[in-house]
């Protein structure tokens, strides 16, 4: 299945569907945001780190920032932070230079490593885009955490790619269907910019007593 174009969803999506699904419904099904500390920061870093077209020269790699990434097959688009380019034997022709370069993506992140797979998969998701691009098998990149000034690789292995494939097929059934889910059991709400549009906690108060009603209506309480 291929995409139109017209229908792509921001790569960036990845991120707050594996942080939370609800997230990702409110922001780019219900088109809700709010700004707190946390987002600001990060805006402000990616707005660093992107403001420079130039293509660099350092230690051996070619690196370019803010490249344009598409992926018809997943149905995403967006912008890598940076991408570097190495020397090898097969992989990507670049203008005015000799030989075959292979791509490798570099995402900024403004705190410290997570424990979930948002961040991996949304660098994943930036390198399953240049594969179609490019032409190029692309095995691994690195989530550069402003925080602690350390670079984490990540390795794309098949687990991590067919979940970035599951999570692109979800959020396009998510949109075309208007669905937003349920608040999910978890800690993630007090650090989310957008606690107070979900207000998680009168949310699961009223999906309490809906099951309530539908246990007394239909079982007449007995598994009360």
């Amino acid at each position: 299945m291929a995409y139109d174009e017209d229908d792509l969803l921001a790569l960036s999506g990845l991120q707050h569907y594996f942080f939370c699904k609800r997230q990702w419904a409110l922001i780019h099904v219900e088109k809700q945001w709010v700004e707190n500390v946390l987002t600001a920061e990060g805006r402000i870093l990616h707005e660093r780190v992107d403001n420079s077209k130039n293509i660099e020269y350092r230690e051996g790699a070619i690196v370019e920032r803010s490249v344009s990434l598409e992926s018809l097959e997943l149905g995403i688009y967006g912008v890598a932070d940076v991408v570097e380019f190495f020397k090898a034997a097969t992989g990507v022709k670049l203008a005015k230079e000799d030989g075959f370069w292979l791509p490798r993506p570099v995402e900024y992140k403004r705190g410290k490593p997570k424990t979930g797979i948002c961040d991996k998969a949304q660098l994943c998701g930036q390198a399953m885009c240049m594969e179609e691009l490019y032409s190029v098998k692309i095995e691994s990149g690195d989530l550069f955490y402003w925080q602690t000034r350390h670079r984490l690789p990540v390795v794309f292995e098949q687990d991590l790619r067919e979940a970035v494939r599951n999570a692109c097929l979800d959020m396009h059934t998510m949109l075309e269907n208007g669905i937003t889910p349920a608040v999910p059991d978890g800690v993630k709400c007090k650090s989310c910019s957008l606690i107070t549009v979900c207000v998680p906690n009168v949310q699961k108060r009223k999906s309490g007593k809906v099951d309530r009603y539908i246990n007394e209506s239909v079982h007449g309480g007995e598994n009360a």
